[in-house]
């Protein structure tokens, strides 16, 4: 029996989508805050089941039979650290073989603002005993083709990630790699940097959208706190506008650079190019 714990978000729809490749529908468990919003899932004959970060006992439910659990971290920023440790509680009493946690590019390292939560969940993950292995995902190539409609819209990409290099990777691709260790044997006590074979700039991401648009969209490098307004400008939260200006920082300091190759590796294939994604995106 696996679990995949937010299972009707983004990655974990598709870590799910990947997992029915490989085992039958029966022995996957998707755990879900609203279980209206996984029915497609139901439809394809997993096992939906409620579970809170704010209920440790809709938890026990949800992992009781469990082998092994894929932990997704939390989207919310700032709860993520105690979110998750009721997480692992849950998976130590109910004997859990293997956690997976996806955790964040080289988090014992990393100069990144919201490394911080990933490091302090590492650190609980291996206090708790509780066998497990760790996905360091780099950074989503959808985190940046996301933007593109304002890009084209505004004639530019703007940023503070100067010349660093994004070694992403799209989320089908990181999904496809947890799955393989997932369903992998003798997997626990190993780690995992997973990221792009090929690496890009934020110039080269705005040439690579006016090559495929035919519009001319540049790249601007602005200071971080100028970033930050502009994003705040925009209409973002500040704790968002705050972790995109960070995370770019952290990109010009080589953070979300990585040449490991490991993710390929995992997934038999190369990881999805910039060009492919940004053409789906447009």
């Amino acid at each position: 029996m696996i679990v995949v714990t937010g299972a009707t978000g983004q990655l974990g729809h598709l870590a799910i989508k990947a997992l029915l490749k490989k085992v039958p529908a029966t022995n996957i468990v998707a755990a879900v805050r609203n279980v209206e919003k996984a029915k497609d899932l139901a439809a394809l004959g997993v096992q939906v089941c409620r579970a809170d970060y704010n209920e440790p006992a809709s938890w026990d439910a949800a992992l009781k039979g469990a082998d092994k659990v894929l932990l997704i971290s939390s989207s919310e920023i700032g709860q993520r650290a105690r979110q998750h440790k009721t997480v692992i509680d849950a998976a130590k009493r109910a004997g859990v073989k293997l956690l997976a946690y996806t955790s964040v590019l080289r988090a014992d390292t990393s100069v990144l603002g919201l490394a911080g939560e990933h490091r302090e969940t590492e650190t609980y993950i291996r206090a708790s005993g509780v066998p497990s292995v760790l996905l360091r995902h780099g950074w989503y190539t959808e985190n940046y083709t996301a933007g593109i409609p304002t890009a084209l819209s505004l004639g530019a990409v703007y940023g503070c990630a100067g010349d660093g290099r994004i070694s992403s990777a799209t989320r089908a691709d990181y999904a496809e790699a947890d799955v393989a260790v997932l369903t992998a044997d003798n997997q626990a006590g190993k780690v995992y940097e997973l990221a792009g074979d090929t690496a890009f700039t934020l110039s080269e991401f705005a040439a690579e959208i006016s090559r495929q648009s035919g519009k001319v969209i540049g790249y601007v490098n602005l200071p971080e706190t100028d970033y930050k307004k502009a994003l705040l400008g925009a209409g973002l939260p500040e704790f968002v506008a705050e972790l995109l200006a960070n995370s770019d920082t952290g990109v010009s300091k080589g953070a979300l650079f990585d040449e490991g190759r490991q993710l390929s590796k995992l997934i038999g294939r190369a990881t999805t190019p910039l060009a492919t994604a940004v053409k789906a995106a447009l």
